[in-house]
């Protein structure tokens, strides 16, 4: 099923798109990673420019970020007062991020930018996850278990305005978690990710959250992230393409929930090192991808004209003419999608569980 995206002006295949999205849902859901590593790359292997891949697929983290958040909601495992003092960094961290985007985009580099960016940040993941997957493979056989520091003291902790945060039951600076959002806002406004690659590992070493409260509140804060690094794309820049953010929404809200429930069933260990070798090999890709293919993909964007369909002409048109809206009603699509994935993911529980209350009865 072939669509035109009237914005990126590129032809994609809408069923292989979704197939892709759920796909790397799947594996966001089965190991707690954010899928925008894996599938920013994929759309701008497909042939949309990363100038046009990073906003869309921040679209898409917002979908499902709403949707996790909701379901943490609902069980009470967020941090408010910790998740609100981080967004206030990363809407700053968003803003400077958005500058340099600017910047890069002016000169002509963007592009560039953005792949090289990933090139380097899914090796160095990729070999560190290699490596951590390795060990606790060797760990596992040898029977090893090893305990860790959770809550190493660094230099940020000594900064003042110290204030308690009663759910994680931390004492901690203000400035702690804004500097943290501050760097998450920034890498999401370039990169198209929701950062949780560091807001996890931050929330559990640095701040020394509680485990339960991490996922929810990571995915609180990238709400907020999300939702601005959205709005200001569609408003400077209008490259948001709301079929394809639906696509990517619907398929990556039904893969994570597959996921999760994959996950709780397998021990995901082993899988670690496969996910490893998949980011180490998609960062060789996107280096062969830009050191080679370069041309092939700007002649692509270039020659990317044809008669557009009604909604394809409507989506240009409104972005075009009301580049605010437009950015606005991306964010409400995805809060829609998300929270109603939420609600219908509940109820789906809640039924499964009283269906067994009753065959067990």
């Amino acid at each position: 099923m072939e669509y035109f995206l009237p914005i990126a002006q590129v032809e994609i295949n809408i069923l292989f798109i979704f197939g892709l999205s759920l796909a790397v849902g799947i594996l966001s859901g089965l190991f707690g990673v954010g899928g925008g590593f894996l599938m920013t790359p994929f759309l701008i292997f497909l042939g949309i420019p990363p100038a046009y891949a990073v906003p869309n697929e921040a679209s898409n983290i917002l979908g499902t970020s709403v949707s996790g958040s909701t379901t943490h909601y609902l069980k009470g495992t967020l941090d408010y007062k910790m998740g609100l003092m981080i967004v206030v960094g990363g809407t700053i961290g968003t803003l400077l991020g958005i500058l340099t985007f600017s910047y890069f985009k002016d000169i002509g580099k963007i592009n560039i930018v953005i792949s090289l960016a990933y090139m380097y940040i899914l090796a160095i993941l990729g070999t560190l996850m290699l490596i951590q997957g390795v060990s606790e493979i060797d760990k596992a056989r040898k029977k090893i278990v090893v305990r860790k520091k959770l809550h190493t003291h660094y230099w940020i902790h000594g900064l003042p305005f110290r204030m308690r945060f009663k759910k994680s039951k931390v004492y901690e600076s203000a400035f702690t978690p804004i500097i943290i959002g501050l760097i998450v806002g920034y890498i999401a406004a370039i990169m198209g990710v929701g950062g949780a690659f560091i807001l996890v590992p931050a929330m559990i070493y640095i701040i020394g959250m509680p485990t339960k409260l991490i996922p929810g509140t990571s995915l609180f804060v990238t709400i907020f992230v999300s939702a601005i690094v959205t709005v200001l794309h569609a408003f400077n820049y209008g490259t948001i393409d709301l079929v394809l953010v639906f696509v990517l929404i619907l398929g990556s809200i039904i893969g994570v929930q597959f996921g999760q429930k994959i996950g709780e069933k397998v021990d995901s260990s082993e899988f670690k090192t496969i996910l490893a070798v998949l980011l180490l090999l998609v960062g060789i890709a996107i280096a062969y991808d830009t050191f080679i293919k370069e041309d092939v993909i700007v002649e692509t964007v270039v020659n990317g004209t044809k008669n557009l369909g009604n909604i394809a002409q409507f989506i240009l048109d409104y972005s075009k003419d009301l580049p605010v809206f437009y950015g606005l009603t991306s964010v409400v699509l995805a809060v829609v999608l998300g929270i109603g994935a939420a609600i219908l993911r509940n109820y789906i529980s809640k039924w499964n569980k009283a269906r067994e209350a009753k065959l067990k009865a």
